[in-house]
């Protein structure tokens, strides 16, 4: 609630009933109107209130921005064995020059590695860089194989796509999901009769419908397309239909409630969605693994913190609809505030790290070496980093994607491997590194992605369950469903890094469960 009030207070502008109170609506998962919204621009929205923030606070001097810059590593210093974060390299994406930026602690608010398979929801700049460099330098992974592949993405309608849309979850509340009962079907779909469509979450889930979870959903349809009941030009989606909530509450409400997102749909695919049902894919959305944390939301570093999705702090195995302003906010405007200053408590009167200390030379010379590993690397190939970036999502997404098995996964790691030995033999980086460089950054990127793929699919084929978005399609109920192994594998994986590449050690973090038993829920 205090969560809600402040989003308010720094002008989210919430919806609101006609008595002035804010508004709430159903949502994926459950059945009771639970989430404060903002028609269908609600993160849009939270994203231009919070910047408008913090724009305020830098013109005010509180806060200093570096723009056009990335952060490329960490400052570690070591005393008696004990490791501290005390500051950040940054790199200008303009002139290439790196910097060195020392403070008593660094938290890290980087958002989520979604784009590790390619084709996702996310920004192209939200990359992986930041945690895998605290990876790294000695900060625990945990549940890396934990993704949430959203129902409602657009499909992939051409190979030259780039990324995938997001649709809001909350068009599930008036849309009902179909597929046709016959294998490739394209006739119009206003023309196959009711009796020739297979509205599959409402006969499979007749308590939740349409509005089951999020993982839920997703396999539903994936098991509908992989059966050959996909539409659209790829055979690759099901139908998002809106015709029955048109009839019952008539055109205006509709576009009073989805207008924004039906302009968006319409612009992206070229139909009307008020005369011809959407069509709807699960695509890789939010990632649910990160960081690991404690309850400071410190990371296994002394001074190094992680907020919001670079962190694997709220959602466990699956994440259900509008939870990412508890993760986002939660963290950043309730949990950090009392634990940074009991953390710098303890560094009173403490100077921070000076600019020339060996620890920021060291810094400083690794992330050069990086740098200069991938531009030597002088291969003869001449697709460039996009190339790799796609086949190692192509491989994700079948590997270790919607659903998971023994073979898959084994056979999975050998690829990328493979491709990581490829990526470091023939890739070739045109131009220089003192100048703004894409490639380069870009190189980097796929690079961190390779090692993130990996132990993607190394934990995955180590949690031998099925688990919220974790579906193993070898551990399945009688009825088909996900099936846990709480005897077993009731702890959190939280993988640190070998000495040697490709080397990753599971430390095992027991759950415990008091004020509301660990159960099983029943979306039937």
């Amino acid at each position: 609630v205090r969560v809600i009030d402040h989003m308010n207070a720094i002008g989210a502008p919430f919806a609101r009933e006609y008595g002035g109170a804010l508004a709430t609506r159903s949502f994926g998962g459950v059945q009771v109107s639970r989430t404060y919204y903002t028609r269908g621009q609600t993160g849009q929205q939270l994203q231009l209130s919070t910047a408008s923030a913090l724009q305020r606070q830098i013109h005010l001097g509180t806060v200093e921005i570096f723009t056009h810059n990335e952060m490329v590593d960490l400052i570690i210093t070591e005393t008696d064995g004990e490791k501290r974060c005390e500051g950040v390299v940054m790199r200008n994406l303009i002139n290439g020059e790196l910097t060195a930026h020392t403070g008593h602690a660094v938290i890290l608010g980087t958002g989520g590695y979604g784009n590790v398979f390619h084709m996702s929801t996310l920004a192209k700049n939200s990359n992986a860089g930041a945690m895998m460099r605290a990876f790294e330098a000695g900060a625990y992974l945990a549940s890396p194989s934990f993704i949430q592949f959203h129902p409602t993405g657009l499909p992939v309608n051409s190979e030259w796509q780039s990324k995938t849309i997001l649709m809001s979850e909350s068009l599930r509340n008036d849309g009902r999901v179909w597929s046709p009962i016959k294998p490739k079907d394209d006739r119009d779909p206003n023309t196959i009769p009711e009796e020739e469509r297979d509205y599959f979450l409402e006969r499979r889930y007749p308590a939740f419908g349409n509005l089951v979870p999020r993982d839920v959903a997703s396999r539903a349809i994936s098991q509908q397309i992989n059966k050959g009941l996909g539409v659209g030009p790829l055979h690759n989606a099901a139908y998002l239909d809106f015709r029955d909530a048109i009839e019952r509450l008539g055109q205006d409400t509709i576009r009073e409630r989805y207008s924004n997102l039906f302009e968006m749909y319409e612009e992206a695919i070229g139909e009307n969605p008020y005369t011809t049902p959407m069509r709807i894919a699960p695509t890789c959305h939010f990632t649910m693994g990160g960081l690991w944390t404690d309850f400071n939301e410190m990371t296994s570093i002394s001074g190094l913190f992680a907020a919001g999705e670079c962190s694997w702090t709220y959602h466990g195995a699956n994440r259900l609809g509008a939870n990412s302003l508890l993760s986002a906010s939660v963290d950043g405007w309730f949990t950090l505030p009392f634990t940074i200053p009991n953390f710098l408590a303890h560094h009173l009167n403490e100077p921070p790290l000076a600019e020339d200390a060996p620890a920021v030379q060291v810094a400083l010379d690794r992330a050069q070496a990086r740098i200069d590993r991938l531009m030597n690397i002088k291969g003869s190939d001449p697709h460039g980093p996009e190339y790799y970036h796609r086949q190692l999502g192509e491989i994700l997404y079948f590997s270790c994607g919607v659903a998971r098995n023994i073979e898959d996964l084994k056979s999975g790691i050998e690829k990328i491997r493979a491709l990581r030995k490829e990526f470091w033999s023939n890739l070739r980086i045109p131009g220089s590194q003192d100048e703004m460089n894409q490639v380069l950054e870009y190189a980097a990127r796929v690079a961190d992605y390779i090692d993130l793929g990996e132990l993607m699919c190394i934990d995955a084929l180590d949690r031998d369950e099925s688990c919220g978005a974790h579906f193993r399609d070898d551990h399945l109920s009688p009825e088909g469903e996900a099936e846990r192994d709480d005897e077993h594998w009731c702890f959190v994986s939280a993988w640190e890094a070998g000495k040697n590449e490709g080397e990753f050690i599971r430390h095992a973090e027991p759950l415990t469960f008091e004020a509301i038993p660990l159960m099983t829920r029943n979306y039937k």
